[in-house]
């Protein structure tokens, strides 16, 4: 999947994430701010990462503010995040084994 316009998915509320993603070359740029850094930070990158290389995301710039929110909740909005920049509509709704 390319990213093609910036796109944004989340809020900045509590137990929520805001994903923002833009065009990006060479990989993917992660830039993550969270109030759980020390705790969790290492993993809410590989949640990130890993739901982008789910998707085909293979260059982007990736600004995350996360307020607590749980991995399901981070890999969703990485996904809408990804679908809206990349102008597609055609989502995969099957659960992966």
């Amino acid at each position: 999947m390319q990213i093609i316009s910036p796109a944004v998915a989340g809020t900045m509320e509590s137990s929520d994430i805001m994903i923002r993603i833009e065009p990006g070359e060479g990989g993917v740029e992660l830039a993550l701010d969270s109030s759980v850094m020390r705790q969790f930070g290492k993993q809410i990158e590989a949640v990130i990462r890993s739901a982008l290389g789910e998707l085909g995301v293979a260059s982007a710039r990736v600004t995350a503010v996360d307020k607590g929110a749980l991995d399901c909740t981070v890999r969703a909005r990485v996904m809408a995040a990804a679908y809206r920049g990349a102008g597609r509509e055609d989502y995969t709704w099957e659960v992966k084994a």
